[in-house]
């Protein structure tokens, strides 16, 4: 068994595959209209999805807005340096909610972002500890 992927809704899909793919450089790897049920589906990732868990991204075509709620954490997405990381989502539009720095009580260092959503992104650097 491995995970397969992870879904959010999302108000504007154009906007957020800009910045799945512009901002944090994942690929879009599919994507799929039903007219039907009048949604799309477009599933972005950093591999293929034969072997790499992805973001399945909804957007149903009468909501353009979604309530986070309280229940969902965030995204974690792992990078190699992570100023140039907060420098290329800042270039592309993004917006950092923390800077990067250790986390709290440990020694990894972390960083936010939020997608256009508000969905929350923690970056972490690759290597820079154990916690």
């Amino acid at each position: 068994m491995r995970i397969l992927h992870t879904m959010i809704r999302v108000g504007d899909l154009e906007r957020s595959i800009a910045f799945y793919t512009e901002a944090l450089g994942m690929r879009l790897l599919r994507r799929k209209d039903y007219p039907g049920g009048r949604f799309t589906l477009a599933f972005v990732g950093y591999g293929d999805e034969s072997s790499s868990a992805v973001i399945e991204l909804t957007h149903n075509w009468d909501i353009d807005r979604y309530e986070l709620g309280t229940g969902f954490g965030h995204i974690a997405i792992g990078v190699e340096d992570i100023h140039a990381s907060c420098k290329g989502i800042r270039a592309a539009g993004g917006e950092i909610t923390r800077e990067p720095g250790p986390m709290k009580h440990g020694s990894t260092v972390i960083a936010f972002a939020r997608d256009p959503d508000g969905y929350a992104i923690e970056l972490i650097e690759l290597g820079s500890g154990a916690d």
